[in-house]
């Protein structure tokens, strides 16, 4: 049956209105009866995942949905997410993860500001009797952001722009894509990139951009239920993977896991979602023989910093930056007081990509955060060395101003970590009459409030030493692995 696909399902999809992202299925290079997309439970065919998106496509038709209504899918990691997402867009709709394990109230949050049309779950499609959103054609589809620094907002994302996102990061790595969606020169069988693992949630824009990612690079998807350092561990050898991402505790739980000895072939991997510690990347590295590139972007602007391998090998000692502007990306630095700063100085990082989300679905603007050159504010505090190598040095509402002393949250958590009596930690600022705020720190593991203070007086300058050391069970960080540094106050 698969081989009476090619025709019929591809061609029925290729002629669709629906939007550029939905040509990522149909024009993958994988032919109908070639495996496309595996997780623990089995491997589905590119027919197969073609001629599945096409009846949800159908169907959600039937229940009455138009193009530029949202579609809640509320389901677990595996293949029938991603047939769901290109069924949704198949229907000219927008496509509206969310959690399957999210809280009520956050269920509630999401239908009362994206007010969908269906929802879909593990038990079916739901048509909702509310009033609906009716979003601007090229609306793909809605994330939200961390929530790190205030609520969760709801991101719009569009076709084109993303599209762009993803071949800004691709450019480097292979030959420029045709107009059409599709790619100049599509690899055969045995030159394709070797398939793409998932180890986020794919209600996040992480999973959803490395999905889409893989897709466009011409490459299988492979997508972890759940993440287990055992089970990457497995798909890692299994599926050859070569270079992968993974967020900063999945990174640390496979450095300390003694089980897993042997990440073969894996030679790269790209930390994504959150900041991740030089020193854990260094215990990764020595562990595995991997080298752990960072990279930056927000949800709103997409990646706009990264490593390519020819800096790596060439430049390993900048290891600890987040890399160099992807083309076309532009950037700047502004003092933290409005100054422009010096070049090797701390300031607030601007950013002006070449596309960029189309707003917010709660309808706040993105425009608030865009200064008269069209850069936009990233609220993160950077430097770029005389090289051009980007170092995030924290969140601007992180800084700690003690006395008119800027206090870099990150620099003393990293100092912290050279302890081996310490797992996590987390900087904080605390109220103080006198000096306005104090650093505060908050400690996984074990240790003595006197041994760490010694620590950071070895390592720091007076006035970055915590006034006290707090021990705790677990620092409070979202799905993405982020730290709500917000929260560990009130925890």
């Amino acid at each position: 049956m698969a081989l009476e696909l090619d025709f019929s399902v591809t061609e029925r999809m290729r002629s669709s209105s629906a939007g550029a992202l939905a040509k990522l299925l149909s024009e993958h290079p994988a032919l109908d009866q070639e495996p496309l997309l595996h997780s623990a439970s089995g491997s589905v065919t590119a027919g197969e995942a073609r001629l599945a998106a096409l009846a949800i496509a159908d169907d959600l038709r039937a229940f009455g949905v138009r193009p530029g209504q949202g579609v809640v899918v509320s389901l677990p990691n595996g293949p029938a997410f991603v047939e769901t997402m290109f069924g949704v867009w198949l229907a000219g709709a927008v496509f509206i993860p969310a959690n399957p394990r999210g809280t009520d109230a956050e269920s509630r949050e999401l239908l009362r500001v994206c007010s969908p049309s269906v929802v879909i779950d593990e038990s079916g499609m739901k048509k909702r009797d509310f009033p609906e959103t009716s979003y601007d054609e090229d609306v793909a589809f809605v994330t939200w952001t961390s929530g790190t620094t205030g609520s969760p907002k709801p991101i719009l994302h569009t076709h084109a722009g993303y599209i762009e996102l993803l071949d800004r990061v691709l450019g480097p790595l292979r030959a420029k894509p045709s107009q059409s969606g599709g790619t100049k020169g599509s690899p055969t069988a045995d030159t394709r990139p070797t398939p793409n693992l998932i180890p986020v949630s794919l209600a996040l824009n992480a999973g959803i951009y490395n999905v889409l990612f893989g897709l466009r690079a011409g490459a299988q998807i492979v997508i972890m239920e759940r993440f287990d350092t055992g089970e990457f561990a497995r798909l890692v050898k299994q599926f050859s993977i070569r270079s992968t991402v993974l967020p900063p505790p999945a990174i640390v739980m496979l450095a300390g896991d003694e089980s897993v000895t042997n990440l073969e072939p894996l030679r790269y991997v790209r930390s994504i979602t959150a900041p991740l510690s030089p020193l854990a990347a260094r215990r990764f590295t020595e562990k595995f023989g991997v080298t752990v590139l960072n990279g930056y972007g927000q949800a709103e602007i997409g990646e706009v910093i990264g490593w390519t391998a020819a800096d790596a090998r060439e430049h390993p000692e900048k290891l600890g930056a987040v890399g160099k502007p992807h083309p076309g990306v532009e950037i700047k630095v502004v003092g933290l007081d409005g100054w422009v700063a010096n070049p090797d100085d701390p300031g607030e990082l601007l950013v002006r990509p070449p596309s960029r989300a189309a707003g917010y679905a709660d309808g706040t603007e993105l425009d608030e955060r865009i200064d008269e050159d069209g850069y936009v504010r990233t609220g993160d505090v950077a430097r770029i060395d005389p090289e051009g190598f980007v170092w995030i040095e924290g969140r601007l509402g992180d800084v700690i101003n003690r006395g008119g002393h800027k206090v870099f949250p990150a620099q003393v958590e990293e100092v912290l970590l050279l302890s081996p009596d310490v797992d996590e930690a987390a900087v904080v600022a605390f109220p103080d009459e006198r000096l306005g705020e104090v650093p505060v720190a908050f400690v996984v593991g074990n240790g003595t409030e006197k041994s760490l203070e010694d620590l950071c007086r070895q390592y720091l300058v007076p006035y970055k030493v915590p006034v006290a050391f707090h021990f705790v069970q677990s620092l409070p960080r979202n799905e993405a692995g982020k730290l709500l540094r917000q929260q560990v106050l009130d925890e």
